[in-house]
């Protein structure tokens, strides 16, 4: 069974690459749609326990947010994929415009999470671990990373 974790910035093009990439096959566990942690446990709970795929799609920014999902998805016997978004956070910050409602995050927000970015690295538990960059609107170049 697999376990992703995605980690960057809002705006970086996280659940675009969900919805692209994982859709028909992982359960997606996000505070977005949850609203809070302990939602967001009971479903991460329950992926572990029916033995079901799932993509935790919130920023992960720092290496205790990701420690949480992986501690519990290799203590279940998941394989734990990373995958990181590295984005300009202006860049980001132009899509958040396009956004509409409580999609828009406020750009403090959004420069405040990127101050707080820890790059993922293998040492975290990962199995793999992925560079994430969008490459067009809705377009994206995937690079494993080894170190």
């Amino acid at each position: 069974m697999e376990a992703v974790i995605l980690s960057g910035i809002q705006a970086a093009g996280k659940t675009t690459f969900y919805l692209q990439r994982f859709f028909n096959t992982h359960v997606r566990i996000s505070l977005d749609l949850l609203g809070t942690r302990a939602r967001e446990r009971k479903l991460l709970d329950a992926c572990l326990a029916a033995r079901q795929p799932f993509v935790v799609d919130n920023t992960n920014v720092r290496r205790e947010d990701r420690a949480v999902y992986v501690a519990a998805a290799k203590a279940q016997g998941f394989r734990v994929t990373c995958y990181y978004f590295v984005t300009d956070p202006k860049a980001a910050l132009a899509r958040n415009r396009q956004r509409e409602g409580k999609a828009v995050i406020p750009a403090g927000g959004l420069f405040g999470t990127h101050k707080r970015l820890e790059p993922p690295t293998l040492a975290e538990g990962f199995d793999a671990l992925f560079r994430v960059e969008i490459t067009d609107p809705g377009a994206f170049a995937v690079t494993p990373l080894t170190a």
